[in-house]
Parts: structure tokens; C-alpha cells; sequence
């Protein structure tokens, strides 16, 4: 049984709390949260140790592991005194504000040997896991041409000042959405080494921009778009998508379904010569507890494993969120 406790019980923190709470080798030993209005309801209605204090709380109880889901102004000093006391440290994107804090953070991970993982839950898709498989194979070819996107209703009109309209608390599109589309470019397609235009636009915000459009090239040389908006009302919600173009096919994939076309008979079983489509429900391995989507429990599932099992290769860590971090920084320098 891993001890895990658990920091900041918003949007995130309580989804990760309840998958938490129904994982079968996890204790959770300790819930902490600044409000006391979510402490004293935590502490009538369920049966978790609460703190308004997370050093108090790690004072108090056993944790073997700490899953962090504070705003992320506060990660880089946080997760720094998680590490240093040994612990297992599961954190919630975007990683840090400063791609320098980024790659501290991940060095006294791996100095520690410390399991260490960022929710970049995309990388858990079935369709997106399945693209990656593709790519792999070499069953497109050579790539020559990438775009992708996010889109959503985040601040579709002016709103009052909030966290998201503050770029220090980890607001602003780039940050806060265009951070998972990055990542999956790295997950897919590797890590961006240059950034040659850039675009952050203000549609309704004043401090910080709603939409993001940069040319990217990755280390490998290929080039491509990225194309973020969270002021787009035509979305019901957060959608994010990749279309990759090679040598002997194309694929569109977002996390609903995959459509992919071969040029050749060169291609994985199952598939067929021209246009195929794949449903994430038949690309998703069933997980022991839903909730939102089973990319969630999954990611979840990765870092109870890895801990348990330290031959488990990670989906994602401290180092490829710190990659993820440093591509934010060249695209806000272009612009």
C-alpha cells in the first residue's frame, strides 16, 4: 500500500482525489487545502486527515508520494521541498512559470532516483498513444508537415480579474492551454528546438493573451503550426487536436477518434489501404475507476506503478515537462 497525501483540493485536486480514493494500493494519509470552507466540508463528509497547512500535514502522517494541485506560481518551491524529503512527486501542469525552475526541479529528481510526473494526461489517449504506434512503425513515412491544435471556451467574453488574467499565477493561454498541446507535439514528434514566429493575441483578455499561433521546428528539423485559442465559443470544451502529413499517409487524430489514410500496403494489421478511423473507445485500455475520462485514471495508474515497480518506464516526468516549459519560453520571446 503506497501512502500518498494529497495538496490543493480544486477542479484538479479533487478529481485526483477521488481516483486516489478508489485506487486499491493507495492509502490516502493526509488532504490539505488553504480554505478551511473545503477542509471542514472534506473533513465531515469523508474520512481523510485535513490540513490547512501542507507542513504540517507531512509533519503528521506517512507519505510515501505527493500529488500536487496548487496554482502554479507556488509549484517551484514547493515541489523543491517535496524532493528534498524523498518524496514521490506527481504535480499538476503547467510545471513552473520559469523553464530554469523547470530543470532544477528535474535534476533533484533524478538526483533522488524520485518518481516524478506532470498531468499532461493527453499523453494517456487512446487515439494520441495510438498515433505514437503509427509514428513509430514508420507507417506515414517521413513526416514533412505537422499542425496542432487547441480550441475552446475558456474567456469568451471580458471577465474581472481572476488567476487567468494574470500571466506571475500561471494564467494566459499560452501557459495554461497551449502547454498541452506542446506537449504532445514533444510526445509525438520531439522536442521543439526553435521557434521562428509567434503570435499571442488579446481577444478579450487585457493582461494576457487568448490565443496563440507560433511556426515551430523540432529538434529532428521538422517544421509546423501551432494554433491555441480558449476564446473560441464554437467548442463546447477544451479539444485538442494533431494532423500529420509523411511520405505515404496522413492522420488527423483528437481525443475522440482517429481517422488515418495509407498510401501503400505497407500498413499496421487491422488497417486498410486509404482512409481508416479508430474510436477512442476502441483504442483505450479500461481503467478500474472513471472519471472524466480514463486518461485520468490512467496517468494516475502510471505513477502508483512506477513507484511500485521502478523498472516501469515513465510516460512522462519532471524532465520532458521541463522541455515543455522551455518551448513556452522561446514562443514568448518570439513575440
Amino acid at each position: 500500500m503506497i501512502n500518498i497525501a494529497v495538496i490543493g483540493i480544486g477542479k484538479m485536486g479533487i478529481s485526483h482525489l477521488a481516483i486516489l480514493g478508489a485506487h486499491p494500493d493507495v492509502k490516502i494519509t493526509g488532504v490539505c487545502d488553504a480554505s478551511r470552507l473545503v477542509t471542514d466540508a472534506l473533513s465531515r463528509y469523508s474520512p481523510f486527515p485535513c490540513f490547512q497547512d501542507y507542513r504540517s500535514m507531512l509533519a503528521s502522517v506517512k507519505a510515501d508520494a505527493v500529488v500536487v494541485a496548487v496554482p502554479t506560481k507556488f509549484h517551484a518551491a514547493m515541489v523543491e521541498e517535496l524532493l528534498e524529503q524523498k518524496l514521490h512527486v506527481f504535480v499538476e501542469k503547467p510545471f513552473c512559470l520559469n523553464a530554469d525552475d523547470s530543470a532544477n526541479l528535474a535534476g533533484v529528481a533524478e538526483k533522488y532516483n524520485l518518481v516524478n510526473q506532470v498531468g499532461y494526461h493527453n499523453r494517456f489517449l487512446g487515439t494520441f498513444t495510438e498515433v505514437r504506434q503509427l509514428l513509430n512503425g514508420n507507417y506515414l513515412g517521413d513526416i514533412y508537415h505537422f499542425h496542432a491544435q487547441s480550441h475552446g471556451p475558456v474567456v469568451i467574453r471580458p471577465q474581472s480579474s481572476s488567476w487567468r488574467s494574470n500571466k506571475n499565477e500561471g494564467g494566459g493561454c499560452l501557459m495554461d492551454y497551449a502547454s498541452h498541446t506542446v506537449d504532445l507535439i514533444h510526445y509525438l514528434l520531439g522536442p521543439v528546438e526553435k521557434v521562428h514566429s509567434a503570435q499571442l493575441k488579446k481577444i478579450f483578455s487585457e493582461e494576457v493573451e487568448d490565443a496563440v499561433y507560433a511556426n515551430l521546428e523540432l529538434r529532428s528539423g521538422l517544421s509546423g503550426l501551432l494554433s491555441v485559442n480558449w476564446s473560441d465559443e464554437t467548442f463546447r470544451k477544451m479539444t485538442t487536436s494533431v494532423q500529420l502529413i509523411g511520405t505515404k499517409g496522413k492522420l488527423m487524430a483528437d481525443a475522440n477518434e482517429l481517422k488515418v489514410y495509407f498510401r501503400e500496403d505497407t500498413r499496421p494489421n487491422g488497417y486498410e489501404k486509404g482512409w481508416n478511423v479508430r474510436y477512442v473507445t476502441d483504442l483505450t485500455a479500461p481503467v478500474s475507476y472513471y472519471l472524466r475520462g480514463e486518461e485520468y485514471s490512467a496517468q494516475i495508474d502510471s505513477f502508483i506503478r512506477q513507484i511500485q515497480d521502478r523498472s516501469s518506464a515513465p510516460v512522462n516526468t519532471f524532465r520532458s515537462a521541463a522541455q515543455t516549459d522551455k518551448a513556452i519560453s522561446l514562443i514568448r520571446s518570439k513575440h
